[in-house]
């Protein structure tokens, strides 16, 4: 069985360009309902959330680290912290629960 990688990266390229192409295609006019516009608000949220939180849970070596540190996160995040200080505080709570975690294990 031969495979041809200039035939898959035509198909993936075929596939992103419909994807991209087929809402400015289908949807000419302006969307005017505000379901469909709140909907599409928060879709980018959603997928960055579902992204990123599996992702949080198993980047450390334990799952309870994890936890801990974004829990520091969010309680620094909402305490409208910049960016810079929740990702240094959330290291910092992980790189101590680790430690604590080696003891007591």
């Amino acid at each position: 069985m031969s495979h041809n990688i200039y035939v898959y990266i035509l198909v993936m390229a075929g596939v992103t360009y419909l994807i991209r192409m087929l809402p400015l295609v289908l949807f000419r006019r302006e969307i005017t309902s505000p379901f469909v516009k709140s909907f599409l608000y928060y879709v980018p949220y959603a997928c960055l959330a579902a992204m990123t939180f599996p992702a949080i849970l198993f980047s450390t070596s334990s799952v309870i680290s994890a936890v801990v540190g974004f829990a520091v996160a969010l309680i620094a995040a909402y305490k409208e912290k910049s960016l810079l200080t929740v990702a240094l505080c959330a290291c910092a709570a992980v790189f101590v629960a680790e430690r604590i975690l080696e003891i007591v294990a």
